[in-house]
């Protein structure tokens, strides 16, 4: 991983944080890696040496990458991998033009471009418009591998931006749970989808997900639903209450999950990090620096990025505050604790 990340060009390198250098040894005392060995959004070691590929203008390694995935039907990197392009994609198009060029057809090509497409009509204002009009290109990446997940989770997504109705969205939710009944991407774009028809029904969110991890394996990363759903709630500030033993349940199962990874693994970086905000919100801070030496030097984007434009800052400093001790902060209560209401963006 160090020789994969030296060779990341500094557009996707992990960001560090701008704040002066902190004494290392208390963090060192309590099992956490020093502020300035904190990265940002790490890609695993398969991941790493595609994205380095694609600086250089090469694209065989991402197809490689992407094309293992649906042969082993490896539907979980699948979906995050496809995603981590598309958006390096983005800002770096050249290599992916390339790629499109030279295999238009192709499975891979098809899931990038569908999901590259979308993430553009997103933040536009014309959103939903734009959106409509990528709707071939998400059919056509479901009909290049009719065993894969993974664009039935964009399209749930497309459902959600494009402001489709229940029936479109049910039928949507249908054909993915029956390529994999547990695949987490689709299970989230679900709840964002169900959480901005429902805005403020969060029980209803909640069901769903307790529904959904209940049914799932042990090892599934579904067990972590409900604590998006905990997040949403814990974000929103709006909607009737969710009972305190719910959201420490949702916390619970989550816990159990991440028990099942390696410690300072990127892979369940993001489930670890979301964790650690609603652990924090609850004020448990015992488990919240049991999880945060999980987490070791991978922060996520996610949550923290929702909640500040500073999202390894924000990491640094929450990590500063459970590190340091019980703080004169009031009980918790629904809406108050870290960073306030989220921006009006996933969850």
């Amino acid at each position: 991983m160090v020789g994969t990340m030296a060779l990341l060009p500094p557009f996707i390198r992990a960001s560090r944080s701008s704040r002066p250098a902190r004494n290392a040894a208390p963090h060192s005392a309590a099992g956490l890696p020093a502020d300035d060995e904190v990265l940002l959004d790490v890609p695993d070691d398969r991941l790493g040496p595609a994205l380095v590929a694609a600086g250089l203008g090469a694209y065989a390694p991402a197809a490689e990458l992407l094309a293992h995935t649906r042969e082993r039907a490896e539907w979980e990197y699948r979906d995050r991998y496809a995603t981590r392009l598309a958006a390096f994609a983005r800002s770096r198009p050249e290599w992916f033009e390339d790629w499109r060029a030279a295999a238009p057809r192709d499975p891979d090509v098809l899931l990038v471009a569908a999901q590259l497409a979308v993430a553009r009509a997103w933040g536009s204002p014309a959103r939903a418009e734009l959106l409509r009009e990528v709707s071939p290109l998400i059919t056509a990446a479901a009909q290049s591998d009719v065993r894969d997940p993974v664009p039935w989770r964009i399209a749930l997504d497309h459902a959600r931006g494009s402001q489709a109705g229940h029936r479109y969205f049910g039928e949507l939710w249908a054909a993915a749970v029956r390529r994999a009944p547990h695949h987490y991407g689709c299970h989230v774009a679900a709840k964002r989808y169900l959480a901005e028809s429902w805005h403020g029904s969060h029980r209803e969110c909640f069901d769903f997900a307790d529904r959904a991890a209940q049914d799932a394996p042990a090892g599934s990363l579904v067990q972590a639903l409900p604590t998006r759903a905990a997040l949403a709630y814990l974000t929103d500030g709006c909607g009737p209450e969710v009972p305190r033993e719910r959201l420490d349940a949702a916390a619970d199962r989550a816990v159990a999950l991440s028990a099942r990874f390696p410690a300072a693994d990127p892979w369940p970086a993001e489930i670890r990090n979301v964790l650690t905000y609603v652990l924090v919100r609850l004020d448990r801070r015992d488990d919240a620096l049991a999880q945060l030496r999980l987490i070791g030097p991978y922060a996520t984007s996610f949550p923290w990025g929702r909640l500040s434009d500073d999202p390894l800052g924000h990491f640094l400093a929450v990590r500063e505050e459970v590190r340091s001790g019980p703080s004169e902060r009031p009980p918790w209560q629904p809406g108050g604790g870290h960073g306030g209401r989220a921006r009006p963006l996933d969850h």
